[in-house]
């Protein structure tokens, strides 16, 4: 072909594009593709499981803990902290000792580093093994725990990882599906609940895992040899709960002497002499007195006594029990060191069962005041050393505790909870609301202070009423208020029941009742002196006794003998029968 101007035109081809329709089709089919692959088609990559470097993994509800085991079999030990955290919070290793001191509620068990010999109830035991440390790391033998605690060791012979199981724990168990046109198919655990997480062991058919979490599509699975994974819930199926049975705890102590009814204690304050009891007048429906008998002597734990036999024969001549005092005499500092060890705490122990036998006792009431904050916690252990050993000998334990305040060394210092777990009683010192020093007048013990001193720690410390005794004052104070350089002086002096009558016959005053006392009131005065008494009597008496019965406490508790009118006995016994 020619052009017009004789020059032959050169041969062009059309290019042809893809239609744009054709291009997107493509596109879509190729990320379609991919988010197939990647949402549906499983991975078959494996990874080795591993216990993140423990050599003896324990695992507990399908936790692995931070620290491995050691040893094997009999010899498997735990380190100190898993056995803490996993069996009983209460044990403790002593330092200062290297001791590991356990408590129960019939047992006291001391375990010293390294040895073979251990003490229970200060009787001596045998160890097969020792307790140990490795690595800075306190290891406890398990064998003889398995006496003390109901638990399992499932050990397993393969990775030797251990699993936990504790009394009352239940384990959901599963099984893989089986296929049976598919027998050599295996079900893949993988390492999280995707299918693209790398598998970590594939799995026969009918094959046991336990189930520990579900989530949407997953089941997380623990394997008997410690391994953990996930499963799709298309492979599994829940098969059974394995229920670990509850075993029975020991019968609760009963004191060999049981109080019949409400307890009715009052103390019996012995400064240098315990008092003639011919001189008593009658007591009716009085089941327990607590003398003031023994005190802390010194930081060592030893124990000055002022027992009187005569004393414990007229009491049991009227049927009543005796429960010996122990105060610390109120002296923080030596309290702090007779506290501090167990060799010093057992020192004490060990003084006052030989009290206990020598004179007869029936029971021991605990009086530590003016405690360093520092010791709450070696107070609660002396009372968790000290309640098995007393009741081994047939023995009540009682304490005396405050009411709540921020006062560090008067109330903060008390584990109210932790002590009423041991002890048989708590008295509840309900006085001195307003104190010798106290900057203003009042209430030795107001009716509404004393109630909410009692329903905070019922409430707030979950000490059950049965053990809680509301303790009441037989004293009050005298207050005088006089201006001094145009400020008010304020002194007070406590004085027995009776002692504000004579004030009263003579001046010939009416008590006023103040509802919001709950108690009788009196004023006068002497010269420039205003005299101020809110009166202990029948009616403070009744008011407290029907809160004993409003919150059906164990009974009341009286400071203290020979403070009180003769007549209030007939009073509190007539109100705890009612």
């Amino acid at each position: 072909m020619e052009t017009d101007y004789g020059v032959p035109r050169t041969k062009r081809r059309k290019v042809r594009k893809p239609p744009f329709m054709l291009v997107l089709a493509a596109m879509i089919l190729s990320a379609a593709t991919v988010f197939y692959w990647y949402q549906y088609v499983p991975t078959s990559r494996h990874e080795n499981p591993d216990f993140n470097g423990l050599e003896k993994p324990v695992f507990y509800r399908g936790v692995m803990l931070d620290q491995s085991a050691i040893g094997t079999q009999e010899s498997l030990k735990l380190p100190f902290t898993t056995v803490q955290e996993l069996l009983d919070p209460t044990m403790i290793h002593e330092e200062a000792t290297d001791s590991t001191i356990i408590t129960t509620q019939d047992k006291v068990i001391r375990l010293r580093t390294s040895q073979l010999t251990g003490m229970i109830n200060e009787k001596p035991f045998d160890l097969k093994f020792p307790l140990e440390k490795s690595n800075d790391v306190l290891y406890l033998p398990m064998e003889p725990l398995k006496q003390l605690y109901h638990f399992e060791l499932r050990e397993s012979p393969d990775t030797g990882a251990v699993i936990l199981v504790k009394d009352s724990d239940t384990i959901t168990w599963g099984k893989t599906i089986g296929y049976p046109n598919k027998p050599d198919r295996t079900i893949p655990m993988r390492s999280g609940p995707l299918i693209k997480a790398p598998i970590l062991a594939e799995l026969n058919q009918q094959a046991d895992v336990m189930i520990w979490a579900v989530e949407p599509d997953w089941f997380k699975v623990q394997l008997t040899n410690g391994y953990m994974g996930y499963i799709q819930k298309k492979h599994l199926m829940q098969d059974r709960t394995e229920s670990i049975p509850e075993q029975k705890l020991p019968p609760a102590f009963v004191p060999a002497r049981p109080i019949n009814g409400k307890l009715n204690l009052t103390w019996e304050q012995v400064v240098t002499k315990t008092p003639d009891p011919a001189q008593f007048p009658p007591m009716p429906g009085l089941n327990v007195v607590s003398p003031t008998w023994f005190h802390l002597a010194d930081g060592e734990g030893n124990l000055k006594n002022l027992a009187d036999p005569a004393y414990v024969k007229w009491a049991h001549s009227q049927n009543i029990q005796v429960w010996g005092l122990f105060s610390n005499g109120f002296e923080p500092k030596q309290t702090t060191e007779a506290l501090a060890t167990y060799d010093k705490r057992m020192k004490m122990i060990k003084q006052l069962l030989s009290f206990a036998q020598l004179y007869s006792l029936q029971g021991i009431n605990i009086d530590f005041e003016n405690v360093n904050l520092k010791d709450k916690d070696n107070l609660v252990q002396f009372v968790r050393e000290m309640v098995p050993l007393m009741h081994e000998q047939g023995l009540t334990v009682s304490i005396d505790v405050t009411p709540k305040s921020t006062s560090e060394n008067w109330s903060m210092f008390y584990d109210r909870k932790a002590l009423a777990e041991s002890v048989d009683y708590m008295m509840l010192m309900a006085y001195d609301e307003h104190w010798a020093s106290s900057p203003i007048a009042g209430s030795v013990a107001s009716l509404p202070w004393a109630e909410k001193s009692l329903t905070r720690i019922l409430q707030e410390d979950s000490v059950p009423p049965s053990k809680l005794i509301l303790s009441v004052p037989f004293y009050t104070r005298v207050w005088t208020e006089e201006r001094v350089n145009g400020k008010t002086k304020v002194s007070s002096r406590a004085v027995f029941m009776d002692n504000p009558q004579k004030a009263i016959e003579e001046k010939k005053l009416t008590p006023q009742y103040l509802p919001e006392a709950g108690q009788n009131y009196v004023e006068y005065e002497e010269g420039n002196k205003r005299i101020r008494i809110w009166l202990e009597d029948e009616v403070s008496m009744k008011a407290r006794m029907d809160l004993i019965k409003k919150y059906d406490l164990a009974g009341v508790a009286s400071w203290r003998r020979g403070y009180e009118n003769p007549k209030i006995w007939s009073l509190i016994q007539q109100a705890l029968n009612e």
